[in-house]
C-alpha cells in the first residue's frame, strides 16, 4: 500500500514519463532531420515546439518534486518491469511498472503534445 497521495503520485509518475517523451521526440527529430523528406521545416518546427512544451513541465514538474523533497530514481530495468524508488517525506516506496504500460502511456503523452493539445 502506498502512502503517497494520488495527486502526489501523479506528479512523479510525470516525472518519469516526460523524460521519456523528450527523447523520443529528440529521436523523431534527428530522424526527420536526416531523413528523406521533401518538405522538413513543418514537422521540424511541430516537434520543436512539442519538446519546448514538455520541457517546461517537466521543469515545473521537477520544481514541485524538489520543493517537497521528492525524489525519484529508476533502480533496475528488465524485459518485463522497470523498477523506480520514491522517496516521500521520509518513505522510501518501490514500485514497479509494467513496461508496455510505460510505452502506452508515453504514447498517450505523445498524442497530445503533438495533436490534442492544438485542439484544445
Amino acid at each position: 500500500m502506498t502512502r503517497i497521495p494520488e495527486p502526489e503520485r501523479d506528479i512523479i509518475e510525470k516525472a518519469i514519463y516526460l523524460p521519456m517523451v523528450l527523447t523520443i521526440l529528440n529521436l523523431d527529430f534527428q530522424l526527420i532531420e536526416k531523413g528523406p523528406f521533401k518538405i522538413k521545416e513543418p514537422y521540424m518546427q511541430l516537434i520543436s515546439e512539442s519538446m519546448r512544451i514538455v520541457q517546461r513541465e517537466l521543469s515545473a514538474v521537477n520544481r514541485y518534486l524538489k520543493n517537497n523533497k521528492i525524489k525519484v530514481q529508476k533502480i533496475k530495468s528488465d524485459d518485463a518491469f522497470t523498477m523506480y524508488l520514491f522517496l516521500y517525506k521520509g518513505y522510501e516506496e518501490h514500485h514497479n511498472y509494467f513496461n508496455p504500460r510505460l510505452r502506452n502511456e508515453v504514447e498517450k503523452l505523445l498524442k497530445h503534445y503533438l495533436f490534442e493539445r492544438l485542439h484544445s
